[in-house]
């Protein structure tokens, strides 16, 4: 999704639907911090400049990526209208990195076919850390604000 002339961070809000009334549930990943509190910031910035209250917005963080998964069914079942899922998962030396990446995305996916509440995937799966800052409020823009937009479309679906 992201090139070189993309900045992610670009949207209308009045292209979006009223987002005043919905609630939204945030689930962050420790592991790579620096990345995913940028993430979540951008999402938490958008929400607000849509409408969302801040008393509308609920956190929780979870160890790592591999537990976003655990982290947004519970955060299904509080009373939210859709959740975003933030991590990032950076590859290293060993094959570790696909498996995490695989089984975030799958469980992901396998939570907004079972359930009805979306889950929205802004899971960062960069070769290197310069890559993971440059989609997290670098030249990028930030995935976080895409992500946020995402979850205000979904929620208004139902």
């Amino acid at each position: 999704m992201a090139t070189a002339a993309t900045n992610l961070s670009e949207f209308d809000k009045t292209a979006l639907p009223d987002a005043s009334s919905l609630n939204f549930g945030i689930v962050v990943s420790e592991w790579n911090a620096d990345i995913t509190e940028a993430l979540c910031q951008g999402a938490i910035d958008t929400l607000r400049a849509c409408g969302v209250p801040s008393d509308q917005i609920k956190r929780i963080n979870v160890p790592g990526s591999f537990e976003l998964v655990y982290g947004s069914k519970l955060m299904q079942g509080q009373n939210v209208d859709a959740v975003i899922a933030i991590g990032s998962v950076i590859q290293g030396e060993t094959r570790h990195f696909e498996f995490v990446c695989q089984a975030v995305a799958a469980g992901i996916k396998d939570l907004n076919v079972r359930a009805e509440i979306p889950v929205i995937f802004c899971v960062l799966t960069d070769n290197n850390h310069q890559q993971a800052v440059d989609r997290s409020g670098g030249k990028h823009g930030n995935k976080g604000v895409e992500a946020a937009v995402a979850a205000i479309k979904m929620a208004s679906l139902k």
